[in-house]
């Protein structure tokens, strides 16, 4: 380095408004001014990383200097990258031993196809409550919703929508969630405090969401989906899944291996590879499958050209050719680079520039809270890191919740309500990334219909401003403990 000094902030936070700009640009402008395809968007991040690299380096800073903040960000991604690793095998180990398949096909029998966007959101509530992940519900449950809704024609963006949204419920508001936990601790506050104080925003944004799901259902017009749909296609389908998959009550021990490592909160990444593990030995034992093919679905992900030969139409289950080790790759490049391109804010302390010149001009509580939101929303979508942001954001804010006698529980909620819950609405963050990769609907697609987490910002802000639900007139003993 030959310029240690403190830069400006205009300064620092160039390389970032570059980046934003060329998200505007290469996904909004785009597509729609000119008309054509969205950009890629590894391609814009791979810009704006060699942009903010050349500029860092034009005002004084070496490439080593440079270098080692990128490969030390880069390094934080890791457990990220192997739990994008691990969902593929999951999901491809479940597909060929036959859990997802059968799931699926009794799906399709226990779900009404007119009510499938209620279901979706429902079902995957229930599901992330019980293991407080929403990239494992969205991964599992999710791919079975998703695999019901194709085969019946639903609107794939509005049951992604609502796929994602239920499975961010359980992963804010259930005990045994990692961010829940995380925002409870950064904070210092009770955990129980802390998802009491989210049931206030959170609780009616889920009904509010529920009843628009109810009403983008097509026995809410009165035109049954179980008439416009093609029923041919569906008998097909079952019976495709009946002659290549055999079937037994065995072939959900997967799943309830799942809940049970995120009930007793055992590694993550061990659990999913646990999981597929014995899916692999299941498929021995139970499915018709060669050796290689079953490995195959392990590596490359299932293919029905694997049965094709005991199908009249095997177009009819393309909706199985998923997963594999190589599944989400690219996902996993889009996660690479974004945090190599965070690597490189880092050098000039951008974030913590914003944050410390935003701090100076609060004055009072609405202020702090919705400084709290604001700050949250913008830390998590230029770090990609919910981890990161709650301990950023709980440490620069408790003093100021203190001073202004603001219950902490109300920072914690704050985090997640910008932080946890509009993270999965990006398609840059690791969240937007598994989703569209594990979904095949990208976050722009399904982002209009995630309606639980666009409620629940609305209804934060407004508490913030109006005082509702802050506690403002409670003794905030809650921080003394």
């Amino acid at each position: 380095m030959t310029n240690q000094k403190t830069p400006q902030l205009f300064k620092a936070i160039l390389p970032l408004l570059f980046f934003i700009a060329l998200l505007i640009y290469g996904l909004f402008v785009h597509p729609v001014v000119f008309k054509a395809g969205m950009l890629p968007l590894e391609i814009l991040i791979l810009i704006a990383l060699s942009f903010s690299c050349i500029f860092l380096m034009m005002n004084g800073y070496s490439w080593e200097y440079i270098q080692s903040h990128i490969t030390s960000k880069v390094g934080e991604s890791v457990p990220v990258l192997l739990i994008l690793f691990c969902i593929g095998l999951l999901i491809g180990s479940w597909i060929v031993c036959g859990t997802i398949p059968m799931l699926i096909y009794y799906g399709i029998a226990a779900v009404d196809p007119d009510w499938i966007y209620i279901f979706s959101f429902m079902i995957c509530i229930v599901f992330s409550l019980l293991t407080g992940t929403s990239w494992g519900s969205a991964g599992t449950i999710g791919i079975v919703m998703l695999g019901i809704s194709e085969i019946y024609g639903a609107n794939p963006a509005i049951t992604v929508g609502a796929i994602v949204g239920g499975s961010f419920f359980g992963d804010k508001m259930s005990p045994l969630s990692d961010t829940t936990n995380i925002a409870s601790l950064a904070t210092g506050t009770d955990l129980m405090n802390h998802i009491k104080s989210m049931v206030y925003t959170t609780g009616p944004s889920a009904i509010i969401a529920a009843v628009m799901y109810i009403l983008l259902s097509p026995a809410a017009f009165g035109s049954a989906q179980s008439e416009s749909h093609n029923l041919e296609q569906v008998h097909l389908t079952l019976d495709g899944i009946d002659k290549l998959f055999n079937f037994n009550p065995v072939l959900l021990l997967p799943l309830l291996i799942v809940i049970w490592g995120s009930v007793k909160r055992k590694p993550v990444i061990l659990t999913l590879l646990g999981s597929s593990w014995l899916a692999m030995l299941l498929a021995f034992i139970f499915q018709e499958f060669s050796f290689e093919e079953v490995f195959q679905s392990f590596n490359k992900g299932f293919s029905i050209d694997m049965g094709a030969s005991k199908l009249e139409d095997s177009t009819v289950l393309e909706i199985l050719n998923r997963g594999g080790l190589y599944n989400l790759i690219e996902g996993i490049t889009i996660t690479i680079l974004i945090f190599a391109f965070i690597g490189s804010l880092k050098v000039m302390n951008a974030i913590d520039l914003v944050i410390n010149t935003l701090m100076t001009r609060i004055k009072k509580p609405s202020s702090a809270i919705s400084s709290a939101l604001t700050t949250s929303l913008f830390t998590n979508l230029t770090t990609s890191n919910q981890y990161a942001t709650s301990f950023i954001i709980g440490e620069a804010f408790k003093a100021k919740f203190d001073k202004l006698k603001i219950p902490r529980k109300v920072l914690s909620r704050s985090i997640e309500d910008a932080g946890t819950m509009m993270e999965n609405l990006a398609p840059w963050t690791p969240s937007g990334v598994f989703m569209a990769a594990t979904l095949g609907v990208s976050a722009l697609e399904y982002a209009p219909y995630q309606f639980l987490s666009l409620i629940n910002i609305v209804i934060a802000y407004f508490f913030a401003f109006t005082g509702i639900a802050c506690f403002l007139d409670s003794k905030n003993t809650e921080n003394e403990n």
